[in-house]
């Protein structure tokens, strides 16, 4: 894994970013705030469009003035020709059929969530591919980090990763700042699945805060990444991607943090309580 040059841009991009959830509306922010245009969609109707259509904000960010906000996929679409998708990843393969009958395969796609479909088992890089994306347009951002930490100015490292090396070299130059340094990814296949098990982990995680057995992360980890270390290599992928930032890299922002969803979804399970945010190693882990 190697790092990217994160000097400021001097070329404006324009850039989708499809989905305006909490990641979503922060990647649409980061980007704007770091000199780039951004098209912002969400479902009309959906609660994390209406807030930011009626208050322009909502309780991560504010949108900025390089920020057009949209619930018309084929206006996201027609903005720019690299979309980045924000959406809980088991939607992915019926939201991307909606983008093909929209004709709107021909592009560069950048996937920022961590799953793996549960009705195939596929990667999500894989549902793409299956949809009639090709290949080598298609990329992954993943790694540590929280909203709440970045928008503190609290700075971290992530990966791109991608089937093409002039792709993911040049999203990391694109996309790189003094906030978030990206790492060159080498191994799509660990990228995607040692991000998506992290979130089990993190669950588990969760699991022994509300036992009061939190001593026992250590062993989560140790053992836990030499599993994902087998299981990656098994898939195909580099075992050693499990040591990475995809993966064991994430484990303080989601075994530890307080803002970890999958963490507190976990406790939520042993203390009884109701949690409702999305958890997306949920579905991962079944």
């Amino acid at each position: 894994m190697h790092a990217a040059g994160s000097r400021e841009k001097e070329k404006t991009m324009k850039i989708s970013v499809l989905g305006c959830g909490r990641w979503g509306s922060f990647i649409g922010w980061y980007l704007a705030t770091h000199g780039h245009e951004v098209c912002l969609w969400g479902p009309e109707g959906g609660e994390a469009y209406e807030v930011l259509k009626e208050t322009g904000k909502n309780e991560y960010v504010s949108l900025d003035k390089r920020i057009t906000l949209t619930c018309d996929l084929k206006e996201a679409l027609d903005f720019a020709d690299t979309s980045i998708i924000s959406i809980p990843s088991q939607a992915v393969r019926g939201f991307m059929q909606k983008i093909k009958d929209l004709g709107g395969l021909e592009r560069t796609f950048v996937l920022c969530m961590k799953g793996i479909e549960v009705a195939t088992g596929c990667r999500l890089s894989e549902v793409l591919i299956e949809t009639g994306v090709k290949k080598e347009n298609i990329a992954v951002w993943v790694g540590p980090g929280h909203i709440q930490a970045f928008t503190q100015g609290i700075p971290n490292c992530m990966v791109i990763d991608s089937y093409s090396e002039t792709l993911k070299k040049r999203l990391c130059e694109e996309f790189g700042s003094s906030l978030i340094r990206f790492y060159l990814g080498e191994d799509i296949i660990g990228t995607e699945v040692g991000a998506a098990a992290k979130n089990v982990m993190g669950i588990v995680a969760g699991m022994l805060d509300g036992c009061g057995y939190a001593a026992l992360k250590g062993a989560l980890m140790a053992r836990g990444a030499r599993e994902v270390a087998r299981l990656i290599k098994a898939m195909g992928g580099n075992e050693l991607s499990a040591y990475g930032l995809a993966h064991l890299g994430d484990y303080e922002a989601t075994l530890f943090s307080p803002y970890s969803h999958n963490r507190a979804y976990g406790e939520s399970i042993v203390s009884g309580r109701i949690f409702e945010k999305l958890a997306e190693g949920v579905p991962t882990a079944g």
